[in-house]
């Protein structure tokens, strides 16, 4: 690709992102209620983003199946489900799953 082409899909990728988070200012902005059943919705947001951000990062496939059941991030992250599960708390839920992460990378399997 040439770099003026680069640029326009840059630009229209950064109108676009910036047309879809407009139109919901402006959507919201004219309304003085949020219906209920979008405020229901709108509840599961984060956790999709957050899903969709980790989820890939954990679930790496290796060469061999027992190299990607013993791989530290997926550990990890199975850690931190549970913990999040019981507990329901977030801090608690990083610093497990990220103390769990650095004693496999750096003790265990070091």
């Amino acid at each position: 690709m040439s770099t003026p082409r680069i640029w326009l899909a840059i630009l229209a990728i950064g109108l676009a992102t910036y047309g879809f988070r407009l139109s919901f200012i402006h959507l919201f902005g004219r309304i003085d209620d949020v219906p209920s059943r979008v405020s229901r919705l709108l509840r599961f947001v984060p956790p999709a983003v957050l899903a969709a951000l980790v989820v890939p990062d954990l679930v790496t496939i290796r060469p061999t199946l027992s190299a990607t059941l013993v791989d530290d991030r997926l550990i990890a992250g199975a850690v931190a489900a549970a913990v999040a599960w019981r507990t329901e708390n977030v801090f608690a839920t990083i610093a497990v799953g990220m103390g769990t992460l650095w004693l496999l990378r750096f003790v265990v399997l070091a």
